[in-house]
C-alpha cells in the first residue's frame, strides 16, 4: 500500500462525513493527520484481529468487509463504495478489528488515526451527531439483515443479493457493475458456491437473468422483487 497526502477541501466525495463537516474543522488535526492510502485490487487493508489504530473512508473504488466463521469460512458482511466508512469499529473500546477488508478494485482510501478521531468527536458536536446517526443506521441494517436471512430460503437470499448489488452499484452496459465470483455471492448470501451456481442457473432458465462468465444482467426486476417482497427489499443499501 502506498501512502500520500490529499486535500479534504478539494475533495468531491460528497458522501464522506469528514467532507460534509469540513467547514467546522478546516484547520483541525483530523485533516492534518489524514493519509491517503492506495491499494491494488485484491489487496487486504484491514487484517482481522489486527490492533485497532483508526478507520478508513473510501475515496475511490470498492471494497468488501468480511468476518471469518467456523472452520475458517469467510462471511462477507457488506460491500463498501466511495464515501463509505470501513473499519468503523475502530472507534470502539475493542483492541482488535473484528473484521477484515479487501479492495475489490484499485482503491484510494482516506485513513484517520483513532486518537485524532476521538479528539474531533469530543470537540465537534455536529460531527459527533452525524457519526451517531451513521452507527444507528449501520446497526439497523445489520439487525434487519440478520432477521431477513434467518427467514429466507437459499433462492431468496441469492435474489436479495443480486438486487442489493444492483441498487448499490448500478449497471454497466446492462450488467451489474460489480462483478463477483460465485464464491463471493455465496459468502454474502450465507450459502455454498454450489447452491449459488444452481440457483443462478435456474434463474437464467426462468429468464430472470442473463450471465456472461462472472457478469450478471437482471432482466425482470418486478418478478425478482416480488419473490422477496416480505423481506424488506429496500433495507440494506
Amino acid at each position: 500500500m502506498n501512502k500520500s497526502k490529499d486535500s479534504c477541501q478539494n475533495c468531491n466525495n460528497t458522501e464522506c462525513l469528514i467532507h460534509q463537516n469540513f467547514k467546522d474543522f478546516p484547520e483541525s488535526e483530523i485533516v492534518a493527520n489524514k493519509n491517503i492510502i492506495k491499494c491494488k485490487k485484491g489487496q487486504q487493508f484491514i487484517m482481522e484481529g489486527a490492533p485497532v489504530n483508526g478507520f478508513f473512508i473510501i475515496l475511490q473504488g470498492i471494497a468488501k468487509v468480511f468476518r471469518t466463521g467456523i472452520n475458517g469460512r469467510e462471511q462477507i458482511v457488506r460491500f463498501a463504495k466511495a464515501g463509505e466508512i470501513v473499519g468503523n469499529r475502530g472507534l470502539s473500546p475493542e483492541e482488535c478489528y473484528p473484521i477484515g477488508a479487501v479492495a475489490l478494485s484499485d482503491c484510494k482510501l482516506c485513513y484517520f488515526p483513532k486518537s485524532i478521531l476521538k479528539k474531533t468527536l469530543l470537540s465537534n458536536p455536529r460531527f459527533s451527531y452525524d457519526m451517531m446517526l451513521f452507527f444507528a443506521s449501520e446497526l439497523n441494517k445489520s439487525e434487519i439483515r440478520v432477521k431477513s436471512i434467518s427467514q429466507m430460503s437459499v433462492r431468496e437470499r441469492i435474489i436479495d443479493t443480486l438486487l442489493y448489488i444492483h441498487r448499490k452499484f448500478g449497471t454497466l452496459n446492462g450488467y451489474l457493475s460489480l462483478s463477483l465470483s460465485r464464491k463471493e455471492y455465496a459468502q454474502y448470501a450465507g450459502t455454498t458456491e454450489e447452491q449459488v451456481i444452481r440457483t443462478l442457473s435456474q434463474l437464467k432458465k426462468e429468464k430472470f437473468i442473463e450471465t456472461a462468465t462472472k457478469r450478471i444482467k437482471i432482466n425482470d426486476f418486478k418478478k425478482l422483487r416480488a419473490e422477496i417482497k416480505d423481506h424488506n427489499y429496500f433495507i440494506g443499501s
